[in-house]
């Protein structure tokens, strides 16, 4: 599990957007079981609390469901998948559109970079 943690957000809220990540790009998927809380902290190092606060909150999202006895898994709901997806995508297309007019980007400006960009890149997969 690749996860480095950034002292400007608390690592239970990092360890649920990892686990989101991986049900939007289909690595965990609808009905899959996560580590147990005992193993992933081993895993990733950090305070078994800390991963029961993150299942917590996953649970409360309602992203997971733990299931007596078994575990802890992915949330059989594929519309919640499709509605993650989309709202991570508007959150990353919300904090880039930010970032251009802080550099003094307008509206046009941007589409035209994005435009150019996206040309470049087709042309690269070409």
């Amino acid at each position: 599990m690749g996860l480095y943690f950034d002292t400007t957000k608390p690592i239970y809220e990092q360890i649920i957007d990892y686990i989101k990540k991986m049900i939007v790009r289909g690595e965990l998927k609808p009905g899959d079981k996560l580590p147990s809380q005992r193993e992933l902290a081993r895993k990733i190092e950090v305070n078994p609390n800390t991963i029961q606060r993150a299942y917590r909150e996953m649970e409360m999202l309602e992203l997971v469901e733990t299931r007596r006895g078994m575990g802890t898994f992915v949330k059989e709901d594929e519309s919640m998948v499709i509605t993650m997806k989309n709202e991570m995508a508007r959150e990353a297309v919300y904090r880039f559109i930010e970032e251009m007019h802080s550099l003094g980007y307008k509206e046009d400006d941007i589409l035209s970079f994005i435009n150019t960009e996206l040309a470049k890149i087709k042309k690269e997969d070409n």
